[in-house]
């Protein structure tokens, strides 16, 4: 078990799992963020939005340790999180997916969603090589892990293809597989029905639904769809322009003024 998953373990659901606090991330003289805070409770579904260039992906890095914001805190698991590598940020129960799909396209999908294993790995490449002993018993547990989530996520048929042949919602999918394999505290899903059609992107938005509820994960998604938004999010932070200007409830967001006038392009009555 990673160290953010034990610390999880004693967070009550409806309690603070993260917290971005006040952060600000430039670029040169060009300002992504600027006093960003927002919060995210355990087993909840929070959606962060906004027009292109808003700053929502700069934040998603900024969690996920690709960016290091020059002011402000991210908290998680009740902990001030100090500067950290992504990969170290994995160990700690963070996993995430991406806006362009980034997988290995020669690789077939379980030998794709099998890499989201490897904050789970403890063998030494050594005993890897020659799968003896601890490696094997390892290897095991980590497959009987990979093939759970090929069912859940109803992929069995694709198991031995190589992902570069399937269709774009597929690949989207398993995708979802690898970053569910690391048994994430705290999923972050970057524009995850980017480019899908109605149907991909309901299957999609059960199987996020489906992963809160069975899983208990909590869930920080961006995404463009509206409608998706709307129906799968327990509350939603709106961006522009590396501003907060909106944060509530769904229907809280909706009726927001600013974010009317900003980014959902309803008229005044």
């Amino acid at each position: 078990m990673n160290k953010g998953a034990a610390i999880a373990g004693e967070i009550n659901p409806g309690e603070e799992i993260l917290s971005v606090r006040n952060i600000s991330l430039s670029f040169g003289g060009v300002k992504a963020l600027t006093d960003i805070s927002f919060d995210l409770v355990k087993g909840e579904v929070r959606a962060i939005i906004g027009p292109n260039g808003a700053g929502k992906s700069s934040m998603l890095n900024v969690i996920s340790g690709f960016y290091h914001p020059q002011e402000g805190e991210v908290w998680f698991c009740g902990e001030k999180r100090r500067a950290m590598k992504p990969h170290q940020i994995a160990h700690l129960g963070i996993a995430r997916t991406f806006q362009n799909i980034a997988l290995f396209k020669g690789m077939s999908t379980l030998d794709n969603i099998m890499t989201g294993r490897f904050t789970h790995m403890r063998s030494n490449m050594l005993a890897q090589a020659f799968w003896r002993g601890p490696a094997e018993k390892e290897e095991i547990e980590n497959r009987q892990k990979v093939e759970q989530i090929i069912d859940f996520l109803e992929i069995q048929s694709i198991r031995k293809t190589p992902v570069g042949r399937l269709p774009y919602g597929l690949q989207k999918r398993v995708e979802l597989g690898r970053a569910l394999a690391a048994e994430p505290v705290l999923l972050l899903l970057d524009e995850p029905m980017a480019g899908m059609n109605i149907e991909e992107k309901e299957d999609m938005s059960r199987f996020i639904l489906d992963v809160q509820e069975e899983f208990g994960t909590s869930i920080a998604l961006i995404e463009h769809d509206m409608g998706v938004v709307m129906d799968i999010s327990d509350r939603v932070v709106v961006l522009d322009y590396g501003k907060k200007i909106g944060d509530g409830t769904p229907d809280e967001v909706r009726n927001n003024q600013a974010v009317i006038d900003a980014y959902l392009g309803v008229p005044h009555e």
